[in-house]
């Protein structure tokens, strides 16, 4: 060996340990500055996760176009694609990717509020891949559901591969599921208000500007790689006559009422899966299959999402009886699709029916009173929203979904009604949403958006009281004394002329009368500097406020001068609220024993 190799050996060692130093130098710089750096990181997110579901659909559309090839006369395919492509998952689920079992959106949830945003690299390929064999082979569920776990998953990853704080992680989450929705159903607002709404069940969530633009990037990437196009053709909407407002309403009862016995079946037909024995698990996902087969063989309508035929609907292009008749089908295929464990979701499914749903009411509107209504096209379009405000349970979003495919406001007031009254109508007799119902099968429990609303609205004018020991500066240690005599509480408000001084406490009054009793407070006291609440506080604040002071009580002050006391809270005030009470039994038989 040359002299001349040995140095060239030598300079391409010390370029990979440079280069690697300085890869460890910029990983720990980005540990460093995660605040800083988070906006960046959101924007990579939006990329990546616009890439790979743009990706996604082209996989599932091009494995679908060679299973189901453009006039084909083999119309057997249509019963056994279907069942060997959820046999073949079914298996892989089984064996290899159990997270990637149904829609991905119950277990993003989970992922969040449980395992602080962790989401393994292994379930993301697992539910990208099978998701796409899924749905390319017929299997009647939706590709938004998968879009959202594969989007958050992505973000857990490189959240976690950068090393980030935990808190961190959890909020790259609903910043991957907004980037995913976003490009999976080119809906970049919906795509937000969803990520809010139901993944973090908060509107108000201090991330909306990371959501909307990671939300905003994968859509731009979208665009890019697919074209401009919307994801449905949509006439505009004319409203005939203000009395079609009825028929709307009639739309929004029959479609809470459709919403309510679509999950309450799929809940049942998984709750009988799942107490089939374990070993059975991997075949289970055939009955999917074989029913989604069996009526594809004779409508093959039923086979897949189904968006084209949404489309024929919107357009008008579509008779009453084939959308009657696709409502009952799609409700059957999609409801046992998802009960025996297929990977797909339904979000998608709930759209198809929807628009055939919308468009028999439509078509029965048009055939009683055609002078006083509009387009069968329109009903379709509210209908949509309808059953997707019902079944998912997200009205907001339902509104800016719609709203966003027509870019319409003569749609929004038949659009509103007509969601509202069917989101009522299915939270009144179906009290837990899907996913919450979906979580508990499983044996989760998490907290609800209604939970999470009444608990967040418990605020310090709930606990808070007139105070009984109140101390002056003017006033000696041993009247103060006598004035806290019996007191519940390790510290008490202090005042002067001009309003609230501080918190003193037992030693603070013990050391001052043993420095000079005569003299008052207000020179042989210091009183600890004001850690207050104001009213409309919430009580964790409060709690996390005592913690800090190391006081059981606090003062609560005006909004207008902080020096005006209003009240006080204890930490018993706050236990009361909550509903922990001390037990008096236990206490009752001390006191009699002694």
């Amino acid at each position: 060996m040359q002299l001349s190799d040995v140095w060239k050996k030598i300079g391409a060692a010390g370029l990979k340990l440079s280069l690697g130093a300085r890869l460890r130098k910029t990983v720990r710089r980005v540990r460093r500055r995660q605040d800083h750096l988070f906006l960046v990181l959101t924007l990579i997110i939006g990329a990546v996760v616009g890439l790979t579901i743009v990706c996604f659909i082209v996989l599932t559309e091009n494995l679908g176009s060679r299973m189901y090839p453009a006039g084909t006369e083999l119309q057997f395919r249509r019963l056994i694609v279907p069942v060997i492509g959820s046999l073949v998952t079914g298996f892989l689920i089984y064996r290899f990717f159990p997270d990637a079992r149904g829609s991905g959106i119950p277990q993003t949830k989970i992922a969040l509020a449980i395992q602080g945003g962790r989401i393994t690299l292994r379930t993301v390929l697992g539910k990208f891949w099978l998701s796409a064999g899924s749905l390319a082979s017929g299997v009647a569920l939706g590709r938004e559901g998968p879009s959202v776990m594969v989007g958050a998953g992505i973000a857990s990853v490189i959240g976690r591969a950068l090393r980030l704080r935990r808190d961190k992680v959890e909020a790259l989450v609903p910043v991957g599921t907004s980037a995913a929705l976003a490009a999976a159903f080119n809906s970049p607002v919906a795509a937000v208000v969803f990520s809010l709404e139901e993944v973090m069940g908060n509107l108000h969530a201090p991330l909306r500007g990371s959501v909307v633009l990671s939300s905003a990037t994968a859509w731009m990437i979208l665009n890019l790689s697919l074209g401009d196009e919307p994801l449905f053709s949509v006439p505009q909407y004319q409203r005939v006559q203000a009395t079609e407002l009825v028929f709307y309403l009639i739309l929004g009862v029959i479609g809470g009422l459709v919403s309510i016995g679509f999950v309450r079946t799929l809940l049942k037909i998984r709750e009988w899966f799942m107490k089939m024995p374990a070993h059975t698990r991997w075949f289970q996902p055939v009955a999917g299959g074989l029913t989604v087969g069996l009526l594809g063989y004779f409508v093959p309508e039923v086979l897949g999402v189904g968006y084209m035929r949404v489309g024929d609907a919107l357009n008008g292009n579509m008779v009453i009886q084939a959308m009657a008749l696709l409502v009952v089908l799609k409700f059957i295929a999609t409801a046992t699709c998802y009960g025996s464990g297929n990977a797909g979701g339904i979000f998608g499914p709930s759209l198809f029916i929807g628009a055939m749903l919308g468009g028999t009411v439509g078509s029965v509107a048009n055939w009683l009173l055609p002078e006083y209504t509009g387009d069968i096209g329109a009903y379709a379009l509210v209908g949509m929203g309808t059953t997707f405000a019902g079944i998912i349970r997200t009205p907001f979003t339902s509104v800016v979904m719609i709203f966003e495919l027509t870019r319409d406001y003569s749609i929004i007031v038949p659009l509103m009604i007509s969601n509202l009254v069917s989101y009522f109508i299915s939270r009144k007799f179906q009290i837990k949403p899907i996913y919450e119902a979906l979580a508990h099968q499983d044996g989760i429990h998490l907290p609800s958006p209604e939970t999470e609303h009444r608990l967040g609205r418990l605020r310090v004018r709930k606990a808070m009281r007139v105070p009984r020991e109140v101390l002056r500066t003017s006033m000696t240690p041993s009247e103060a004394l006598v004035c806290i005599e019996g007191s519940q509480w390790n510290a008490w408000p202090i005042l002067n002329e001009r309003g609230l001084v501080g918190m003193v406490t037992i030693e603070d009054l013990l050391a001052s009368q043993g420095q000079d009793p005569d003299k008052p407070l207000s020179a042989t006291v210091k009183a600890k500097s004001i850690l207050s609440v104001h009213e409309d506080h919430l009580l964790e604040l409060a709690l996390e406020r005592m913690g800090t002071a190391d006081l059981d009580v606090l003062p609560v002050v005006s909004r207008l001068d902080v020096k005006q006391l209003e009240g006080i809270i204890g930490l018993r005030d706050v236990m009361r609220v909550y509903g922990l009470r001390k037990d008096q039994s236990k206490s009752q038989s001390e006191e009699s024993a002694e």
